[in-house]
This record gives C-alpha cells, structure tokens and sequence, in this order.
C-alpha cells in the first residue's frame, strides 16, 4: 500500500482548517454536525486526506451517537487501531493506514455480524457515490 507523508504545511494546504484539525491534529467535529451523519447515499467513503477507500455505504448504520458509524471497513489493511487514553478514558482510535489521518474511534458495541461500531468524523471522510 502506498504511504503518504506531507509536510504539516503541505496538509494545511490540501485540507480545510476543519479537516487538518481533525485528521492531522486528532480532533473531533461536534456531534450531529457532520454532513455524511444522516446521509444514506450510496457509495464508498474515502480517507480525505489520501484517497484509500476505507468504509461501503452498504455497512453504514445510525448508532444514534452523532457521528457516521459502520460496523466494518472494507479491508482492515486499510486502517490501523492504536490505544487512545486521551480525556481520562480509554479507546481505541481509527487511523488511515495509507497516510496516519485520525478517522476517528471504534467501539464494541455496534450491530452484528462484528460487533463493532466505527465512529467516524465526517470531515474526515470523502463520500464517492455509486448508482
């Protein structure tokens, strides 16, 4: 899989502040506030700062918890879950394989068959419709 490097200021000028907060900086948007929240388009979504295509509409689900959430991702290859201990809680962050974005986190509390319920950023995601 190809990596991905830029320079802090080569992302700043790729991104919007909005995305390079989120994916370069480990934030997060307010929830219900993302455009991709509601959205029951089809397609694939794609990391926003690379292009890999990480999540199908077909696994997308409303958790109720103001973020797009799936409950798998197209290849685990694709992404990367690191430890994340950050506001005196512990999670598990979803990072882009390809390029190291902050996607956003995954908890086990999702729908069957995984379990798993991917809690995405908009911003960090590009949706790339299909008919």
């Amino acid at each position: 899989m190809p990596r991905y490097s830029h320079t802090e200021q080569q992302w700043k000028e790729k991104l919007t502040p909005e995305q390079f907060a989120i994916c370069r900086m480990k934030g997060t948007e307010r929830p219900f506030s993302g455009k991709y929240t509601d959205s029951k388009k089809k397609g694939i979504y794609h990391c926003v700062c690379c292009g890999s295509g990480l999540f199908d509409s077909v696994e997308k689900f409303d958790s109720g918890s103001g973020w797009p959430s799936f409950w798998d991702v197209i290849n685990s290859e694709k992404i990367t879950e690191n430890v994340d201990e950050t506001h005196g809680m512990r999670r598990v962050e979803v990072t882009c394989q390809a390029c190291d974005a902050h996607l956003g986190h995954v908890f086990e509390d999702g729908p069957q068959p995984t379990g798993l319920r991917y809690c995405i950023n908009s911003a960090a995601l590009k949706l790339v419709e299909k008919p």
